[in-house]
């Protein structure tokens, strides 16, 4: 029998980065669904708001130390650090549904900003460095006042969705409460 607190720590089970998040209800709604779905949090600055302790107080989040965050100055600074093998780009400017990815434990699922989403250079890079096919979106009825989803549902969809088909492929993450 292995000893639980000499086993190996698994990693998370997905990546989800936030490109220059705006709105900090969001960033701490995708907080707590990381850290109930033990994914890792990726936080790419500039941001709008102050990440410090005293703010996280005010807005109640007092799971925040259970979240596996981690802050990077730039693009590049979390490139350097992370080298992400597996990349998506969650987009409402792409034609590829969420679904016919495949998924996998590890993968990075980047969202952008909710007045915007990201700039167009890293739509770009994601075509050229993961392909065109890394651009996901989540369907939505074809309707201009309908724009796109809320960035903390849109996270939330792409990790359960991630979830189920480990699961489904038989390698569900981690212990599934019942």
């Amino acid at each position: 029998m292995t000893d639980p607190a000499t086993e190996a720590t698994p990693g998370p089970t997905l990546n989800v980065v936030l490109f220059q998040p705006q709105i900090p209800n969001n960033t701490g709604n995708i907080g707590r669904t990381c850290m109930t779905t033990r994914c890792r949090l990726h936080i790419i600055h500039p941001i709008s708001f102050s990440m410090d302790e005293k703010a996280r107080r005010r807005a109640g989040l007092d799971y925040w130390h259970l979240v596996d965050c981690r802050e990077h100055p730039s693009w590049e600074a979390f490139l350097d650090r992370e080298q992400p093998r597996r990349l998506w780009l969650y987009t409402t400017r792409a034609s590829r549904v969420h679904w016919d990815a495949e998924l996998r434990q590890g993968d990075y699922m980047v969202f952008g900003q909710e007045n915007g989403g990201v700039p167009p250079w890293l739509h770009d890079w994601v075509a050229a460095t993961h392909g065109a096919q890394a651009r996901l979106t989540l369907p939505m009825i074809d309707d201009p006042q309908a724009r796109s989803l809320n960035l903390a549902t849109a996270a939330a969809c792409a990790i359960f969705e991630g979830v189920r088909q480990m699961t489904a492929r038989g390698a569900p993450p981690y212990p599934l409460a019942r």
